[in-house]
């Protein structure tokens, strides 16, 4: 079993060294990270990441205007939206995923957002204005990204520099896209629900647009790598397929409409695989969270099998339960992959929360074998996933930037690790940027607060390295899926 450090010998405080008993027991920890303060970072970060004309409230100053002309090759208007991670490209699959889990922690846990509930719509609506022109610009066709991803990774420059293609790529009915359409729709659905009281007539036209775009998706089957090669692939492949996003894409449409329509689809599909990973590729997991609260709030025994899912799925991420599957470091972090862990973790941790939130409605528990679940267990797991990131862990690093004394200061981001416009207003080359920006050790000139990177590896180790960029990092959906959590926290503990 693994250790966690701590820095008080109390008899309870010292099960901390032994993270299962965090999960198991519930032992208070002395003081919290100041959750408030993570959660208004959180959001802020996708300031740095936006595409476009910027408004005049943009409070991350060292950015401006980009990709201006986006969609021209095309002769359209896909100006907009934002890039997904420390390049300069609009990949459409990961932003869609970004924007589905922001609206959906923004449902779940706009409540506990005080103000910054009026951030988090502005971050969804930097998406969502962007998606609109991607399925309404053309007739029978969704476009779904910008830029060419393989000249874009050779060059090292800001956005407000681009000189690479700006390539515009669709999916149609002869080049199908289910995944990525699937995705924009839940992304579009869930959106509207959002809107649906402080805006209505735009979440009209945002869940309009959905019904659309899901039912391009169901009628022109295909996976969107397939249809584009290398545009997307090895990037954003979909590699688990694209009946994981019609069931996603489905379970929002029902959610945000009641038509029986999605759900009778969503019933048809045979989305049935086992799986322990919840990722902008596999949606399976937070489908079957989603659509288990019908079970759990609503009592509706037509959810029963998704409820089950959702503890399969629960009982393969407990570090306790003889069904496990998921590997921890000493430190007590969850460890899935070695490019961009912490996207699995902010993913896991917001289905923990969700589900628990769930759970309390109606006092319910379940069992992973002989191993008793309740609503506490999941967040306590959530809480220590959370912490872990906010600095709680052996190097005492907060992984996301600008949150506690010490995060990363070399993060790989073009924008970020270049001077800005501002202070170097002649432009940096396609070239220019790599030996003096970004293969120098010294810090970023340029702080992306509220980024959350890639994260330490299996020894909790982090060598903040700006060329290892499987750890050093951010990106959108990274952040998206903490959101949620964060504003639970904030909501439930002071500072």
């Amino acid at each position: 079993m693994g250790k966690r450090v701590t820095s008080s010998s109390s008899p309870c405080l010292l099960f901390l060294f032994f993270f299962f008993s965090l999960v198991l027991l519930g032992c208070p920890s002395l003081g919290h990270p100041n959750y408030k303060d993570a959660l208004a970072k959180s959001i802020l970060f996708f300031q740095g990441q936006r595409s476009g004309r910027l408004p005049t409230g943009q409070q991350i100053t060292w950015r401006s205007n980009s990709g201006l002309s986006d969609g021209s090759l095309a002769h359209v208007d896909l100006t907009g939206g934002y890039y997904d991670a420390g390049d300069n490209v609009k990949f459409n699959f990961p932003m869609a995923y970004t924007t589905t889990m922001l609206s959906w922690g923004t449902l779940e846990y706009g409540k506990r957002m005080g103000p910054e509930i009026q951030n988090a719509r502005a971050a969804i609506r930097w998406a969502t204005d962007y998606f609109i022109k991607c399925a309404t610009a053309t007739p029978n066709t969704l476009y779904v990204g910008v830029g060419d991803p393989t000249t874009d990774h050779k060059c090292w420059e800001r956005p407000e520099d681009m000189d690479t293609a700006r390539t515009v790529y669709s999916v149609s009915a002869s080049k199908p896209g289910s995944d990525v359409a699937g995705e924009t729709a839940a992304a579009l659905a869930a959106a509207s629900m959002v809107f649906r009281k402080v805006d209505p007539k735009y979440s009209r036209l945002l869940l309009a647009t959905a019904k659309k775009v899901m039912q391009f998706a169901m009628q022109y089957r295909g996976a969107y790598s397939d249809s584009l090669g290398s545009a997307v692939c090895p990037f954003y492949c979909s590699y688990s397929g694209y009946k994981d996003e019609l069931l996603w894409g489905a379970a929002w449409l029902w959610r945000a409409t009641n038509d029986a329509s999605y759900l009778n689809f969503l019933q048809t599909l045979g989305a049935n695989d086992a799986t322990d990973i919840f990722s902008w590729d596999n949606k399976l997991a937070g489908a079957r969270v989603l659509l288990a609260r019908r079970s759990l709030v609503d009592n509706d025994k037509r959810f029963e099998s998704f409820k089950q899912q959702a503890e399969d799925f629960m009982c393969r991420i407990i570090p306790n339960s003889p069904s496990s599957s998921t590997s921890y470091t000493q430190g007590g972090l969850m460890f899935k992959l070695a490019e961009s862990n912490l996207q699995y973790v902010t993913s896991r941790t917001f289905l923990l929360s969700t589900y628990a939130k769930y759970m309390t409605t109606s006092k319910y528990t379940f069992n992973c074998g002989n191993v008793r679940v309740s609503s506490s267990t999941l967040r306590n797991l959530a809480k220590q996933q959370v912490d872990y990131i906010l600095g709680e862990n052996p190097l005492k690093m907060s992984y996301m930037v600008g949150f506690g004394a010490n995060f990363p200061k070399r993060i790989h981001h073009r924008g970020s690790s270049i001077p800005s416009k501002a202070s170097h207003p002649q432009a940096f080359g396609c070239d220019n940027g790599f030996q003096s920006f970004f293969y120098t050790s010294n810090p970023n000139p340029n702080t992306l607060t509220g980024a959350i990177v890639g994260g330490p590896n299996q020894n909790d180790g982090f060598p903040d390295d700006r060329t290892d960029y499987s750890h050093s990092e951010p990106a959108t959906y990274i952040n998206a899926a903490i959101v949620g959590p964060l504003a639970y926290l904030a909501g439930s503990y002071s500072s």
